[in-house]
């Protein structure tokens, strides 16, 4: 296999050295749906691949979810608490709107050294936060970085809309970031936004644009709302056009790369965006049918379990590749 040029050249690599993933024991089948609103297992299975989901239970918030990806990444990577320099987490269920839910994370691990932010780019998060901790790694200004992809969908879904609900999990992915001698790590990642399509996939309430007040409430603006058909399109055009755009950054065809991660929206999006990469059915991983959309924690959650599985080996390239709510998406190509 020849090896892909880095288009970044930075000054230090960065590599993902443990991963880590939560989800909650409570399983949601469709079968369940079926009593809450006017669906059913065949229509849900047929238009989006989804059979159960995880949802956490009244008490447990996304940091709490957070808390437990971090930890099993941090054991996988052999680091502790004393030795992260930063937390980054992408969500946009945050425990409350501020403090950052990354500063409960790091008050929970006892993480007392270590600087902590949040970054929102729902369903694309996880890869953002890949990009921006790599780059701390790569210019030496931090050593062992902390990113976490983490929600509680079930907090914000309006349980009342049968086109949403079915859709969504809950859950957490993470990763430790280090320099590794001698690998490549993360070689390049390219990221996009598009906010004039802002409004197809939006929870309104809430902030400064509309305040929580009684009308606010009772017309269900502090729930997510999402045109389907329209985003559906989009995903499978940036998610296509970004992956397409990193592997020619690196001199790859699809072929050469080992294990395809995508945001795990729904079936028909995978497929549509394998199909169009030339991706075959092996290459590409799917955990959609057990865990929903868990938006920012799907990727994480997803190469935990690709790894943990065998799919991805140590030297293997594997292509991550995401769309979210902004609009934002992004992909990145990474030697395992």
């Amino acid at each position: 296999m020849n090896h892909p040029r880095i288009q970044r050249a930075p000054l230090r690599t960065a590599s993902i050295v443990g991963l880590g993933s939560y989800v909650p024991e409570r399983v949601m089948t469709n079968a369940d749906l079926e009593r809450m609103v006017e669906t059913s297992d065949e229509w849900i299975t047929t238009r989006t691949g989804i059979r159960e989901r995880r949802i956490a239970g009244a008490s447990e918030t996304t940091s709490d979810m957070a808390l437990e990806a971090a930890r099993r990444a941090m054991t996988a990577a052999g680091v502790t608490a004393g030795d992260i320099d930063l937390i980054i987490v992408a969500t946009i269920t945050p425990d409350m709107p501020f403090p950052s839910t990354a500063c409960l994370v790091q008050q929970k691990l006892g993480a007392d050294r270590a600087v902590a932010f949040d970054i929102e780019a729902a369903c694309s998060g996880f890869v953002y936060a890949l990009d921006i901790g790599a780059r701390f790694v790569e210019a030496g200004a931090h050593e062992t970085v902390l990113i976490i992809g983490a929600e509680k969908m079930s907090s914000v879904v309006d349980w009342t809309d049968r086109n949403t609900c079915v859709l969504f999990g809950d859950g957490a992915g993470a990763a430790v970031l280090k320099h590794r001698p001698g690998a490549r790590g993360l070689l390049t990642a390219s990221l996009g936004s598009d906010g004039s399509k802002a409004g197809l996939l939006e929870l309104p309430g809430g902030g400064s644009a509309c305040p929580a007040t009684a009308e606010s409430v009772a017309g269900r603006r502090h729930f997510l709302r999402m045109d389907g058909k329209e985003t559906f399109k989009n995903a499978v055009q940036a998610m296509v056009s970004a992956s397409n755009e990193v592997l020619e950054r690196c001199g790859l065809s699809i072929d050469q790369i080992r294990c395809v991660i995508p945001h795990q929206a729904n079936q028909r999006i995978l497929s549509a965006v394998g199909e169009r990469l030339g991706a075959t059915a092996e290459q590409v991983f799917v955990n959609v049918d057990r865990y929903g959309n868990t938006s920012a924690a799907s990727v994480g959650i997803a190469m935990d379990e690709a790894v943990r599985e065998g799919r991805i080996r140590r030297g293997d390239l594997v292509l991550l590749v995401v769309f979210g709510a902004g609009l934002t998406w992004g992909a990145a190509v990474l030697e395992w």
